[in-house]
Parts: C-alpha cells; sequence; structure tokens
C-alpha cells in the first residue's frame, strides 16, 4: 500500500485537495487498490481543516463510484468490518504500523 502524505508542508485546504486528486489519478494509472492518506487531525490547533476536507471529499467520491470506499483511522483495527474484509483479502495489512492505533491523522482508500 503506496502512502501520500498530504500535510507534509502544511498546504492550504484547497492544495491538500488538489494532491489527493493528483494521488488519486496517479495511482489509478499505476493500477494501485490501496492507498494510505496521511492528513493529520489537526494537532497545531488549526482545527484538523484538511483531514475534514479530504473525509468529505472521500465520502463523495465513495458516493458516486470514484472510489470503492474509504477506512478512517478511527476505524482502521480489526474490530471495525470494513478494515476486516480489507485485511482478510490483504494480509501484509496486518504489519501495518497504523492499524489499531485509531489514528485521526490517517485513513485507508479503496480504489
Amino acid at each position: 500500500m503506496k502512502t501520500v502524505n498530504l500535510k507534509s508542508d502544511m498546504p492550504q485546504v484547497h492544495e491538500a485537495l488538489q494532491r489527493l486528486d493528483r494521488e488519486l489519478a496517479l495511482a489509478r494509472q499505476g493500477k494501485l487498490t490501496l492507498l494510505k492518506l496521511i492528513h493529520g487531525y489537526g494537532s497545531t490547533g488549526a482545527g484538523g481543516d484538511i483531514r475534514i476536507a479530504v473525509q468529505k471529499r472521500l465520502l463523495e467520491m465513495a458516493q458516486n463510484g470514484q472510489i470503492r470506499g474509504c477506512i478512517f483511522g478511527e476505524s482502521w483495527s480489526k474490530s471495525d468490518e470494513t478494515a476486516w474484509k480489507l485485511l482478510q483479502s490483504h494480509a501484509d495489512l496486518k504489519s501495518d504500523s497504523d492499524l489499531g492505533r485509531g489514528n485521526l491523522g490517517i485513513t485507508i482508500v479503496l480504489i
């Protein structure tokens, strides 16, 4: 699973969303089926605007059939039904460092 850091240089929300779109397009071109996004959760006191915007965009994309779905970091655990199904089909993900940590700063995207 490829990991993409959308917040590495603390971009504005619109820039982070542009990066998201670009990375999803590149992932499709590379025939990737999964992407791990690092968007942060607002630990700098900025309120997590990038997280909120990215997750909103991903939910819209899932509803429109542009992606298969997404698993927010707080649900990225073996006890979550969607995550468990993904882990069963991709056993290598069981060693992901964020699995089971409730990390609000990441999202797994099913492309």
